[in-house]
This record gives structure tokens, sequence and C-alpha cells, in this order.
């Protein structure tokens, strides 16, 4: 082996050893970190001991998490510190100036470099592995800081425009039907385009945690942290320059976005998704219920019952239900009891049933005539089979369940059953194919006709 090759798998030899050193003292060196912090920041110094030991507990998260990053020797990505808006959010509604939170953020940083340059020792190899790690080190550092700055300054701008009274009593007012007329909560309704007198197209969206209960491990408040945090995401779903009135209300957040000039409810329901998505990749799982567009205030109460009714429909682990993306064929379905699903032929539900643990080719066959308007060849290109394999499917039904695809009715009661189905959250194990595909609402678009009907105005 050439000497260069020595020095370089001395100087890895090094790297290694420093990380492995560290990540064993993690705890130590978090203690180190809140201690400095707590006596060059008097903002810290000046809380509690349940602050502190918070503040310990988020050091040991960024220091792992920083090592986990240098010894798998790639670049940090938002999914490695999701820990960070809840922080941020956190010291911000405890009233920590930003340039004190900064500040301490930086402090950690700099005891975290002291403990890699004390490790390093004076040898070659050890000084060389040092230099080595200061450049990741300092990309984790810009990036964290970037994220956390910009997690504190969005909930900051939230809580500014929810600490007002005006804006929680706003709702209240907007959900009992009623209207503001004069004062603050008029301004509040204005600065929100809510205004009395405006027919603008709006939505009502409701959002409660999903999943498992959210753990009190570390302080009761932990799911009240988890509501605010999104609250403050989706308030930022406004267009045209005009923030969403987003209010957390008990254990439900409400929000009224407006839709602007030239925004479509299928734009606002594509802003929410990615939200969610943010959300979940932090972390804070939600479940979303998005009502029909109304045109005005005056529906608000109908809509907020519509988001809440349609809440129901989404999984336990999560995710949007929108009801612009929903046809009124689809929510009949969902809305089926079991006198419904019992009215269909058990030829047609033994049938479905079978082709489903088959891999559901007749199943798409029967949606695909149908969305060809009856029309076979056009069906077998959106398949991509021959014709012949086509009609031979359509006979194969027709034998099976006693009817004709090419007869309206029997067509329709064929279609129902694969809604019920569909709609059915004990079908389909694990997967649950049909309810997530309502529930999510992103694989499917609707048809004209229905576009029409259910995202005109009331």
């Amino acid at each position: 082996m050439s000497t260069g090759s020595s020095t370089v798998a001395a100087v890895g030899m090094e790297r290694t050893r420093i990380l492995s050193e560290l990540l064993n003292d993690v705890e130590a060196l978090a203690t180190t970190a809140v201690t400095t912090i707590t006596e060059e920041i008097p903002a810290y110094a000046a809380r509690g001991p349940d602050f502190h030991a918070e503040v310990w507990e988020h050091v040991v998260k960024h220091y792992r998490a920083k090592l986990a990053v240098l010894l798998e020797e790639r670049t940090v990505t938002t999914g490695d510190i999701t820990f960070t808006r809840r922080a941020a959010m956190r010291r911000a509604r405890a009233g920590v100036p930003l340039a004190d939170y900064i500040n301490a953020f930086r402090i950690g940083q700099r005891v975290f470099w002291e403990a890699v340059v004390e490790r390093a020792g004076r040898t070659y190899a050890g000084r060389e592995a040092a230099l080595e790690l200061a450049a990741p080190l300092m990309r984790y550092s810009d990036f964290a800081s970037t994220h956390t700055a910009n997690a504190y300054m969005e909930f900051q701008q939230y809580a500014a425009a929810e600490a007002v009274r005006e804006s929680r009593d706003l709702i209240e007012t907007l959900l009992a039907g009623g209207a503001p007329t004069r004062g603050r909560e008029l301004a509040a309704a204005q600065a929100h385009g809510l205004g009395p007198d405006a027919r603008t197209p709006l939505l009502v969206v409701i959002a409660v945690l999903a999943g498992p209960p959210v753990s009190t491990a570390i302080g009761p408040d932990r799911g009240a942290d988890a509501r605010h945090a999104a609250c403050a995401a989706i308030a930022r779903t406004g267009g045209n320059g005009t923030r969403t009135l987003s209010v957390v209300r008990q254990s439900e957040i409400v929000a009224i976005p407006v839709l602007g000039p030239g925004t479509g409810p299928e734009e606002l329901c594509d802003r929410l998704q990615e939200v969610l998505r943010s959300l979940a990749a932090e972390g804070i799982r939600l479940a979303m219920g998005i009502s029909t567009v109304s045109a005005g205030t005056a529906h608000i109460p109908q809509a907020y019952q519509e988001a809440r009714a349609v809440l129901d429909f989404v999984p336990e682990e999560g995710g949007v239900a929108a009801l612009p993306r929903i046809t009124p064929f689809q929510y009949l379905a969902l809305k089926a009891d079991d006198t419904a699903r019992h009215l269909v032929d058990p030829r047609i539900t033994s049938l479905l049933a079978e082709d489903r643990a088959r891999g559901g080719v007749l199943t798409a066959t029967i949606r695909a005539f149908a969305a060809a308007d009856l029309n076979l060849r056009a069906a077998a290109d959106t398949l991509q089979i021959h014709p012949n394999t086509a009609q031979y499917r359509l006979r194969r039904i027709q034998e099976r369940t006693g009817r004709s695809l090419r007869s309206i009715n029997d067509l329709v009661e064929l279609l129902v059953a694969i809604a019920l189905q569909d709609a059915r959250p004990d079908l389909g194990g694990a997967t649950n194919t049909g309810r997530e595909r309502l529930a999510t609402a992103t694989n499917e678009r609707r048809g004209s006709a229905d576009v029409r009907s259910s995202h005109e105005p009331r």
C-alpha cells in the first residue's frame, strides 16, 4: 500500500473514531451545551428546570441527527430534523426572542465542534479528520438554522395573526351563521376576504390529529403543539396575498380558505394535500375534511357540517377527504349502509370479490367500458388489450352475473356494486384501495357534469 493510501486510510479511521466517541457521549455533551447556553443567554438562564430539560432533549436530537448524517456521509435533509418545527414553535410560544433562539443553536454547534477538536488530538491523521468534518458540519448548521428560523417565523406570524381575540370570535360568529358588522371582528373578516357582503367562493376545512394518541411523556401539551403547528401551516395556504383564517378550536382546526381570482378548488385541495405531506414528514399526521364550494359567508355553517361529515371517510392513519374531488355517486356509496350492500345480487358480489383477489381485471373492464360510453374499442385501447379480449371479458361478466354491460340499467347496477365494494373499509385487506383513493382524492378526477354540479357555489 502506498504512503498516500495509508494516510487516507488513517484519516478515515480517525474520522470514524471521533464520531463514534461523540455518539457514545451525546448526553454528556448535551449537558455541557445546555450549561453553556444558560451561562451565555440570560433569557435561557431565567427559565425553570422543565424548560432546560426540554432544551437538553432538543440538543440531544440535534447531535444524534448530525452524527447520523456524518457517519453515513450524506447530505442532511428535512427528514433528519423533523423535530425542529415543534421546538421552534414552543420557543416562540414561550416568548423566547428569535435572536436568542438562534444564538442557543449556534452555541450548541460550537460545543459540538470543540468536542470534535478535542477528540481529534494532535496527530496529523486526527487533525485532518477534524478538517474533513468541518465542511459537512457547516452545511448541517446552515441547513438546520435556516429551517429552524423559518419554522419560528411561520409560527410567530400565525400567532401574531391569531393573538387577537377577534379572529377566534370571528370563527364562532361565522359558524353560528352570523356576520360581523363592525369593529375589529369586521376588520379581521375583511382581512381574510370574508366580508359580510362578499360572495367570493370559499371552502371550510376541518383537521384533527390522526393516528395513535400523541405521547405525553414530554409534556401534556404535545397534542396542542401539533395542532398549533398544523394550524400555522394551513394558514399559509391562502392565495393572492390573503392569509387563510385558521384557528385551533378545542381538538380541531377550523380553516376557511377563500378562492381568489384564478384559484379553483382543485388547486386549493392540492395545496392542502401538500401541507399534509409536509406535516407528516415532521411527525404530525392529520385527518382533513374539505367541504364543497360555497358563495359567501352565509353558507359557512352548512359547509362546516359537510367537512365534519366527510372526515368519516378518512382512514385512521390520516389523509384528505375533499368533497370537490368526490362525485355524488362516490359520496352516496361511501355513505351507504349494510342494507344497500344486501340489495346487491349475490352473483355480482361473488364475482367482484373473486376478481379483486385476482387483480381486478374484470372490474377495470367494467369501469373502462362505462368511461368509454359503451364503446368497446375505446375501452380496449384504455386497457391496452385487444378488442376481442375485452369482448371475452364482457361475456364472462354476463355469464357470471346475468347482467349485460350494454344495458344501461345493468351497467349502473354493476357500477353501484363496485362503488359499494370500494367504500367498505373491511374489503381489500390492508391496502383498502377504493377508500384510499377517495380519501386522498389524488387518483381520480370528476367528469365534466359532476364538476359543474359540485363546484358551482351555493
